[in-house]
């Protein structure tokens, strides 16, 4: 395959409704919802003990990350399955400034948050594990409005582990998916919660996918994936020959019009039974979907023609597959924890064209742990042990500069935050805050 020239990060482009400055982390993912940070003069080296720890503060179990603007840190915390409590914290200190509290009494598997809220120059906007979205003002740390997305747009389905939306601003609206029996991608007005479009319900079932903006050939899209009907086919996302002509079981992949939702494309070449993360962008309409369950990786190419949108397959590869993070773009390769509930292959390099190059295997696993590129390094958790790594992404080979144990062990599986040198990552226990630079 003739190799392509791609920007050294994703192109994902969220159009937010505020002008949120560069040294802030306004959302899931960061300012692009790409996971990568334009900061510059990152340490390349860390004492033994590892990064300067700021300040901690005790947290509830959970893997929802924080958004940061204008020095706060704002964290949706899951207090013992009854309640969600949206926590206010100075980035400086640690101290705990304000908080909102509802209940959201429930059970589910890998209990606590798992959501990163959106916050632009007045409110914050929350998605808790029972699907509880909430609008609170950042002046008066009340609440606005709230809906529920097991009972506004229809009967929600069953989620064994919870809602995981991350809300999206986009244009003066506020993207979510209830993926309900009724509704599959809806926009509301941010400042009512009322609904100003809504889509069918997509093909297949619900995932973890939060919706995402790209821009293909000058024209914004939200794009959302949805998962392969694990009633027909399991987890793992691979139909049958005797499925692959029943669309009420396919998961898809679509393109939707950001101004009414109305469909623009859909793809369902790639399936996968639970989706999580979100779809990469690298620019000339290519994108890139991962996810575990043997499900793999695919990189189509999006391009209008005459009015209509075409959909091109580029190539799919069973060799790279991400379980819960987007991968790191970097030089033309891809670097991601391909460490699933089936494979164990660590941190895994591959070209964009879908050349896998070299993984790290058990040494070191890595697990699901968080990632994010910035100033031409790799800062990634062990999803596991709870080490800390800084890493130079090479096509050569696994390149750690260094290495600490920086949090408790089991399950950190949370997005990274960063702004202004201090790095924030979280354990099942509490919240750190590292300094990087």
């Amino acid at each position: 395959m003739k190799k392509k020239t791609v920007l050294s990060m994703f192109l994902v482009i969220a159009v937010c409704t505020s002008a949120i400055g560069e040294t802030n982390w306004p959302h899931y993912l960061g300012p692009n919802r790409n996971a990568t940070s334009d900061e510059t003069g990152l340490l390349r080296e860390w004492p033994e003990s590892g990064p300067k720890v700021v300040w901690s503060f005790p947290l509830g179990a959970g893997y929802g990350a924080p958004a940061v603007v204008d020095g706060k840190v704002y964290i949706l915390d899951n207090v013992n399955n009854q309640q969600d409590i949206l926590r206010c914290l100075d980035l400086e200190t640690g101290r705990e400034e304000w908080n909102f509290a509802y209940d959201a009494p429930g059970r589910f598997g890998h209990p606590g948050s798992r959501s990163v809220p959106t916050v632009d120059k007045e409110r914050i906007y929350t998605c808790g594990p029972q699907g509880d979205i909430y609008c609170v003002d950042k002046t008066t740390y009340k609440p606005i409005w709230n809906k529920s997305l097991r009972e506004g747009f229809g009967p929600a389905a069953s989620l064994n582990w919870g809602f995981g939306q991350n809300p999206l601003l986009n244009e003066n609206m506020l993207i979510i998916a209830p993926m309900t029996s009724e509704t599959g991608v809806a926009a509301l007005n941010p400042e009512t919660g009322d609904v100003i479009w809504k889509t069918p319900p997509l093909s297949g079932g619900p995932g973890y996918v939060s919706p995402t903006v790209i821009n293909i050939d000058g024209e914004y899209q939200i794009v959302m994936i949805n998962a392969a009907s694990r009633g027909s086919r399991g987890r793992r996302g691979t139909p049958s020959s005797s499925q692959q002509s029943d669309t009420t079981t396919i998961g898809t992949m679509v393109g939707l019009n950001p101004k009414t939702g109305a469909p623009l494309w859909k793809y369902d070449g790639w399936q996968c039974g639970i989706p999580i993360p979100n779809v990469a962008t690298l620019g000339d309409g290519r994108l890139f979907i991962t996810g575990g369950y043997q499900a793999g990786s695919a990189m189509i190419r999006v391009s209008k023609k005459d009015q209509t949108y075409q959909v091109e397959e580029l190539y799919k590869t069973s060799e790279f597959g991400l379980h819960v993070h987007p991968p790191a773009l970097y030089k033309d390769h891809f670097y991601g924890h391909c460490t699933t509930n089936e494979t164990r292959d660590g941190m895994v390099c591959m070209t964009v064209d879908g050349k896998v190059l070299w993984k790290t295997g058990n040494s070191p696993l890595f697990d699901k742990g968080g990632m994010l590129l910035v100033d031409g390094l790799i800062i990634t958790t062990d999803g596991n042990k709870g080490y800390l790594y800084l890493i130079d992404p090479t096509p050569e080979g696994f390149k750690p500069l260094a290495q600490a144990k920086m949090l408790e062990p089991g399950e950190n599986w949370a997005p990274l935050t960063l702004v202004d040198g201090k790095l924030l990552i979280r354990d099942q226990t509490q919240i750190k805050c590292v300094l990087v630079k």
